[in-house]
């Protein structure tokens, strides 16, 4: 560990790890939502009906030239070790501000900010969620590194506590692009005015460059406005009844936490501890500010998950949450206290390397399991191939699901063909392809993961469905799931599927 500086050991695991994401980028088909904001980018707007339009954007030159997951997959790659780059300079900002801020017992028994650095790298690099967001991008892999520059900027607002016109601007266009990543960048544009109002002096209100800060960030994300304007704002809609999910349930939340320990790992929520328990002696108002990019978006998320969630939207706020983290963990190392850190770190690390497997192994497919998740990565390259030749065939209007969650892959494994979802939910699907027209012939894609009954029979259906061929998708010898495409005549209208 000598022979190389903290700084050096973060960039070589920084780099190691990054070369695993490479390499599985390869090796795994798009996941449901990455081949959805993959058609963001065939599909350029202004925005889109779930989501800011930034995570289309950012891919078009890549879509635009290949087809390749891998390649495609290199933006959430950069994504990644800039986050973690910028995981290391937060931590550095924070201790200089520490040392600024105090004397005597804790400045002197700091470990050096470089270690401390380390140790937040370390942690995010243990953690198993952000690796997935590392190699697919989601709004969240933008969002990050976004929520990490805000922070810095307000870190070094506190330090100086003034800033230049440049820095204003540079403020602006880091919460307007975050905007344009997530609607959720809001509660990070939270946490940043509480950082201006934990300040001695609120002069910041009256400065030009804050009004400056401001317009620029409202300019940047007056594309999603205008388009939400034209288009009845269905994104809010949407966003409001996603939020807030279904029936409130204790048993969600209690779900929701422990999800995130395991998802996140120990090693960050022990040195938070620690950092709270060794570091907290002074500058708390402007600390607990600081700590807002964690507790704000987390308590709100942890809030709402009694209704329904994902683990991944809490990405952002763990990655702005390491820095803390990492002083913490570099504090307990410096004073002798490394088997449990060393113990965590490697029980994480290797639960991120058997996950790794089990995703490259195709999972786990047995009766006793009622399903196997990792079964949805593979098998709709070649089911996608096989529909477009069925299309030519048999002339049918284009290809039909029952489920929107089964439409993006179709969409971008089959393109161009269009795709239409048959129930009465309205998504972005029937923005880029319409009403399935009456009358229509069309190839139905039933899948053995979310299989729906055949939607003839009744007077908003089809009046017939043909089968046509079978596709059994296996890997190493085990059956991961299975496609039926079927030929269906006669549209009647919407069919009641939900």
């Amino acid at each position: 560990m000598r022979q190389y500086s903290p700084s050096g050991w973060a960039a070589i695991c920084i780099c190691i790890a990054a070369v695993v994401h490479f390499a599985l980028g390869f090796l795994i088909e798009f996941s449901v939502d990455e081949a959805h904001y993959a058609l963001y980018a065939q599909h350029l707007a202004w925005s889109y009906f779930d989501h800011p339009p930034l995570v289309g954007w950012i891919q078009w030159p890549l879509v635009a030239l290949t087809s390749s997951e891998g390649l495609i997959r290199i933006i959430p790659e950069l994504l990644w070790i800039v986050s973690c780059i910028l995981v290391y300079q937060v931590t550095l900002e924070i201790h200089h501000f520490i040392q600024g801020r105090n004397a005597g017992y804790l400045t002197s028994s700091l470990p050096t900010a470089n270690a401390c650095g380390l140790m937040a790298v370390l942690a995010i690099i243990a953690a198993p969620m952000p690796h997935v967001l590392a190699i697919g991008l989601l709004p969240d892999t933008l969002l990050t590194p976004l929520s990490l520059g805000i922070m810095l900027m307000a870190i070094r607002w506190l330090i100086q506590d003034r800033f230049s016109i440049g820095d204003w601007i540079l403020m602006g266009v880091l919460l307007g692009l975050a905007g344009l990543s997530k609607y959720t960048a809001v509660f990070t544009a939270f946490a940043l005015i509480l950082v201006f109002f934990s300040a001695r002096r609120k002069s910041w209100i009256t400065k030009v460059g804050f009004w400056v800060a401001l317009f620029i960030a409202l300019l940047f994300i007056s594309p999603v406005l205008y388009w939400n304007w034209t288009n009845d704002w269905i994104s809010f809609k949407y966003q409001i009844a996603h939020g807030g999910g279904g029936e409130w349930l204790w048993r969600r939340l209690g779900a929701f936490l422990g999800l995130q320990i395991l998802v996140f790992g120990p090693l960050l929520i022990m040195g938070t501890y620690l950092f709270f328990r060794t570091c907290m002696h002074a500058t708390k108002l402007s600390l607990v500010a600081l700590l807002g990019f964690f507790f704000i978006p987390f308590v709100i998320f942890a809030s709402l998950s009694g209704g329904g969630g994902l683990p991944h939207w809490t990405t952002p706020a763990w990655f702005c949450l390491a820095p803390f983290a990492g002083i913490g963990l570099a504090k307990a190392w410096s004073t002798q206290r490394r088997a449990i850190i060393r113990a965590l770190f490697i029980i994480q690390i290797a639960l991120c390397f058997i996950g790794f497997g089990f995703v490259l192994s195709g999972g786990i497919s047995s009766a006793s399991i009622k399903s196997n998740p990792i079964a949805d990565l593979y098998g709709w390259k070649i089911a996608g191939q096989k529909a477009a030749l069925l299309i030519q065939t048999t002339k049918a209007d284009g290809i039909a699901v029952q489920n929107w969650t089964l439409a993006s892959r179709a969409a971008w494994y089959a393109k161009p063909i269009p795709v239409f979802v048959l129930d009465q939910r309205k998504d972005q699907f029937d923005l880029w392809f319409g009403q399935l027209p009456l009358g229509a012939n069309i190839l139905l894609i039933n899948w053995s993961g979310m299989a729906f009954p055949t939607p003839i029979g009744s007077k908003s259906a089809f009046e017939r469905c043909e089968p046509l061929d079978t596709l059994e998708v296996q890997r190493f010898g085990q059956v991961l799931s299975k496609f039926d495409f079927s030929l269906c005549s006669n549209w009647q209208g919407p069919a009641s599927i939900k």
